[in-house]
């Protein structure tokens, strides 16, 4: 997925004179294209990633397009401040490529797990957010982000996902896409955490529930209109993702469901990462297993959600 991304900057580079790219401390080789092609274009600049930021800025507020690379903890965490007032108070056009989003970087262990990434940048005014489910998606998104007003979060996972989405909706950042539907269950995800949501629908229906699944790549602007509306025809709603459970995804839709005043009010359950420092050293796999960031959890609330609202509530003392 990094390399479709990193790739496609380079080859709109080469269309549009005003992209500029500045990685911070990549390795070797990274886009040697672009910088032996359009080096007055390229920055590789040191382990500074909030002075890069700024510089960023800079460029943008002459009328550049400017991507930035590295790391997605050093992004949300290290760079907070710049990112506020650098690029969003002046809603400037830089794209922050974030690598290893979630906890691709596992084997590094809690510093370097971009778990919380999300919601702190979902905090922050004129931010948008996109978490590609698949390299085809990265794809339809990155011409997207040229004339797109703003600053842009792009969070990357770890490459190689299997291909699940497809172009028969066009991609449009801020627009939720509905990938399976169903009338007994809601299920929202984002990023690499469609495949669990789509098998996690496929073993709901051999036991007779029908689950709709809707992928939604922009967490921020969030498509309040198509969460609610599939929403309005289901009585359970569940969301997933490779995510704290604080100010995620699933905070997000959380906010708007209790806003929208269902009556009857929906049943509805967060999968993702509790409120912890992940203390586990593995892989990317072994600790969403750990966190119950699986079809089969997935399967299971939603069965378990769908089963309380079968059953009519019992009288007090019956």
């Amino acid at each position: 997925m990094r390399q479709l991304c990193l790739d496609t900057v380079y080859e709109l580079a080469k269309k549009d004179r005003r992209i500029f790219f500045i990685g911070s401390d990549l390795g070797f080789g990274t886009l040697q294209k672009f910088k032996e092609e359009m080096p007055e274009r390229f920055l590789m600049e040191g382990v500074n990633e909030a002075n890069i930021v700024g510089m960023a800025a800079g460029l943008a507020l002459e009328g550049k397009i400017v991507y930035v690379n590295t790391i997605a903890t050093f992004l949300s965490r290290r760079c907070f401040e710049q990112i506020v007032l650098d690029l969003c108070l002046h809603n400037v056009n830089v794209r922050l490529i974030a690598n290893g989003g979630g906890v691709v970087y596992a084997p590094l262990g809690p510093t370097h797990l971009a778990i919380d990434d999300i919601g702190i940048l979902r905090t922050i005014p004129r931010m948008t957010i996109v978490a590609p489910a698949d390299e085809a998606e990265m794809g339809r998104l990155m011409p997207e982000t040229v004339d797109y007003r703003g600053p842009i979060y792009i969070r990357l996972g770890k490459g190689n996902e299997p291909i699940l989405t497809t172009d028969e909706i066009p991609f449009q950042i801020g627009k939720a896409i509905p990938m399976r539907e169903g009338t007994d269950a809601l299920i929202i995800t984002t990023g690499v955490t469609l495949k669990a949501a789509l098998d996690a629908a496929a073993n709901l229906s051999k036991q007779g529930l029908e689950a709709a699944v809707l992928h939604v790549h922009t967490v921020k602007p969030l498509d309040s209109d198509a969460i609610l509306k599939y929403a309005a025809d289901v009585p359970v709603i569940v969301t997933i993702e490779e995510h704290t459970l604080m100010g995620g995804l699933g905070s997000a839709v959380a906010e708007l469901v209790a806003e929208a005043n269902f009556n009857p009010a929906k049943r509805f359950k967060r999968i993702g990462i509790p409120d912890v420092f992940p203390e586990q050293y593995g892989s990317q796999e072994s600790l969403m297993a750990l966190y119950g960031i699986s079809a089969e959890k997935l399967a299971a609330t939603v069965a378990t959600l769908a089963e309380r609202r079968r059953k009519p509530l019992q009288a007090v003392g019956a």
